[in-house]
């Protein structure tokens, strides 16, 4: 009984160092993309934080006392800055130690200002809710 012969592959003639270099480079990017992703997801939560503070601030603007509905609608905006803070951090750190091979890396000054935006952002929104308190539609207190 023979065997079939092998068909040739592309790869014939390289050294299995040179094919687990490739490997590692392959890796490597695949890395940085599930960064990308993962960075993507912690941004969705912080946005979903502020969302759920700025609901619950807009429902639940008539508590008794009245600052109550604002100081909780403050915890979950601040929560969504630091979820922000948080993640623009750790992908920042990320990158730094990875290496793109064969696709574009993100930029990091472009995840700084991401990260930083939405948490400026939120602070401020967080700050408003206690400054304008007595004014517009939101007004509870």
């Amino acid at each position: 009984m023979s065997t079939p012969d092998k068909a040739p592959s592309k790869h014939d003639g390289e050294d299995s160092n040179d094919l687990a270099s490739e490997r590692t480079d392959l890796a490597e990017d695949r890395n940085i993309m599930a960064m990308e992703r993962t960075f993507a997801g912690w941004m969705r939560t912080a946005f979903a934080a502020i969302g759920i503070g700025l609901a619950f601030r807009a429902v639940f603007g008539e508590f008794d006392p009245p600052w109550l509905a604002r100081a909780i609608a403050t915890a979950f905006i601040l929560l969504g800055a630091v979820v922000a803070y948080t993640a623009e951090r750790r992908a920042c750190r990320t990158f730094e130690r990875l290496t793109a091979h064969e696709m574009n890396a993100p930029q990091i000054p472009s995840i700084r200002w991401i990260g930083w935006g939405v948490s400026a952002g939120a602070v401020l929104l967080a700050m408003a809710l206690w400054v304008l308190h007595d004014a517009g539609p939101l007004s509870g207190g």
